[in-house]
């Protein structure tokens, strides 16, 4: 059942045509995010879908009747209004009872004292049916860490703001939800919660995110936008990772077919008089479509790290006793640690608990209560700080490098310009020179992130580095990371980045404690959930493990034959494909010949995901 149609969709900003005439849709239960590089349109996409944007060219289309709700990049809200009312702002004599009900609760647990008659909002909830709701509701609002409601919004942080945001879209209980970071500002139990809650609704979604964890587990289907155009995949974000460079391939292998004819065919046209008969014409139109598949491939253009950082000397980083409260707050109590050269640590616990202020004391930023921060004499340090930076809106892109220096020393000893690290950073000339307001929030993530790097640092410290950052940039950014030689410490949910670049966690368990532990974050995760799920075993029974064993039926004659049979399939398909590859990527034949070849590719490609969850599920039996 279609759920969502988007027809010949275009749209431009600031003179930047960020795609033109994309057509797609969406089925119900399709779970789909979009993704591509920063700039290339997906929030501005989303509005549109959303309707709080307009296009230049298109229409989109909803099923009647079906419910719809976004949850903003960054949401915007009046001040004055409480928690509770921004939560439950929809028109809903169900949604309106329970929050009658939530907000007299809260005010009898505020001051028991005071004398609130319920009565009338229990017989309502009751004649609603809304105690199950409710406790969905409860449950929403707990994982989420929305306790209270009679505060203010201008009085929440900006992840507390999220939280309600995402809360208010979840309550709702949409058919199509439409989601533009969720992640972001969200610590990483949170995150996990999310990420389960999405995968079990019976909900459409349609999302950008950068957490490819959350891709994986969530999605069945992927939605490219690049160089203006759009492409579908379905499956997951590791399934559509493998799919782009089979397209990618095929793509350069018919894109240079196509060049080398071009050629010919351009000496037939150069060699034809100005008035050409009528019988040539069908040939010139068939030239000029030939042009336009030869120059289609556009190799990706990808991001350059290769800036240099300065030796670090004897001394890196040593924190002796270091305290630091505010008011009956301790967030961080009597921590002390002396960093080694080349450490890799990640920090991870709850918002709210103190990790950036660690890295406020590291910096120099605050002031321990007590104890010593002392770093050493050689330490430069490179702060990429959750907040974006401030940038003015009329400044020039140029403007703004050459704030920080005229040329660069890259790794290798060279220096270069502050245009031709711009270049190196996706920023291209036309943009340079262009004012920063017309950039995206990702291009301004990344342009802070270049600030930070151009200063040769040898201990990196990135707060929430992943936000609004595209994926393709965060692969560019934890390549450098690996090679980096210097210190990094990290805060970031982002569970992928965490496990390819930390070596330790500083974990903050509250009341002041930091605990430092030895691995990435999924060995942390593992480790607790060990704990948290241990349990004493119970005595055996043999009538318990008779049934154990019963419910896992062995594999019946034709089943083994089955499982036998798969091994030799599964071993000549991918032998098969590897074959073909080969021959398509050598650019041999004609241009049929090669689209026959990439059909076939698919077929086998289809058929070796059958045949291996076949093969899986008999393996676990035998």
């Amino acid at each position: 059942m279609n759920y969502l149609s988007v027809e010949a969709l275009s749209k431009s900003f600031n003179e930047k045509q960020l795609f033109t005439g994309i057509t797609f849709g969406m089925n119900q239960g399709h779970k789909a995010a979009l993704v591509g590089v920063n700039g290339c349109g997906k929030s501005t996409l989303l509005k549109i879908i959303a309707g709080s944007e307009s296009a230049d060219e298109g229409v989109v289309s909803f099923r009647n009747g079906i419910k719809v709700s976004m949850l903003p990049q960054n949401p915007d809200y009046q001040d004055s209004d409480t928690v509770v009312e921004s939560v439950f702002h929809q028109d809903s004599d169900l949604l309106t009872a329970i929050r009658n009900y939530e907000v007299a609760l809260e005010a009898m647990e505020r001051d028991p004292n005071q004398e609130i008659d319920i009565t009338p909002m229990i017989e309502e909830m009751d004649a609603l049916n809304a105690w199950e709701y409710e406790q969905k509701i409860k449950e929403i609002l707990g994982k989420l860490g929305i306790h209270h409601l009679d505060q203010k919004v201008g009085e929440l942080s900006g992840g507390q703001r999220k939280r309600v945001a995402l809360a208010r879209a979840l309550i709702s209980e949409p058919d199509f939800l439409i989601l533009d970071e969720p992640t972001n500002h969200l610590d990483l139990e949170v995150i996990e919660w999310l990420e389960q809650y999405l995968a079990t609704q019976n909900l459409t979604l349609l999302m950008v995110t950068h957490d490819r964890y959350f891709l994986d587990k969530v999605t069945n289907h992927i939605i490219e936008i690049e160089n203006g155009k759009l492409y579908q995949y379905k499956g997951n974000y590791s399934h559509f990772l493998l799919k782009k460079e089979e397209r990618e391939s095929h793509e350069a292998v018919v894109a240079e077919k196509a060049k080398n004819l071009l050629k010919k065919e351009l000496e037939w046209m150069r060699r034809q008089p100005k008035a050409r008969g009528t019988k040539a014409k069908y040939r010139i139109d068939a030239f000029y479509e030939l042009k336009d598949k030869a120059h289609s491939h556009k190799p990706t253009q990808e991001l350059e790290l290769n800036l240099g950082n300065e030796r670090q000397g004897k001394k890196i980083l040593e924190m002796t006793h270091v305290r630091k409260a505010y008011g009956a707050n301790t967030l961080i109590n009597d921590f002390s640690y002396v960093f080694r050269k080349g450490e890799r640590v990640g920090i991870v616990g709850p918002n709210g608990v103190g990790k950036s202020t660690l890295l406020n004391l590291i910096t120099g930023t605050l002031k321990p209560d007590s104890g010593d921060v002392d770093a050493g004499q050689k330490t430069i340090f490179g702060y990429y700080t959750q907040e974006e930076h401030t940038f003015q809106k009329d400044q020039r892109v140029i403007d703004i490098v050459k704030g920080v220096a005229e040329v660069i020393t890259l790794d290798n000893g060279s220096v270069i310009t502050a245009s031709q690290l711009l270049t190196q950073f996706l920023f291209p000339p036309e943009a340079q020179y262009g004012v920063v307001g017309k950039l995206s929030g990702g291009e301004r993530r990344r342009l802070q992130l270049l600030r930070v790097l151009m200063k040769n640092p040898n201990f990196l410290i990135l707060d929430e580095p992943t936000n609004d950052l595209d994926i393709t940039t965060l692969n560019v950014l934890e390549d450098y990371l690996e090679t980096f030689t210097g210190g990094l410490m990290v805060v970031s949910h982002d569970r992928y980045f965490m496990d390819r670049i930390v070596d330790h966690l500083f974990v903050f368990e509250g009341n002041g404690t930091v605990r430092d532990f030895p691995g990435n974050y999924t060995d942390y995760r593992e480790q607790s959930s060990k704990t948290v799920e241990h349990k004493p075993v119970p005595p055996k029974n043999d009538k318990t493990e008779k049934t154990k064993t019963s419910d896992k039926k062995k594999l019946s004659f034709k089943e083994q034959k089955e499982y036998q049979s798969l091994e030799h399939e599964i071993a000549a398909l991918e032998s098969e494909k590897e074959r073909l590859v080969n021959e398509l990527n050598s650019g041999a034949g004609d241009y049929e010949a090669l689209q026959k070849l990439g059909g076939r590719i698919q077929e086998i490609t289809d058929s070796l995901e059958e045949k291996e969850l076949r093969w899986l599920e008999l393996a676990e039996r035998v």
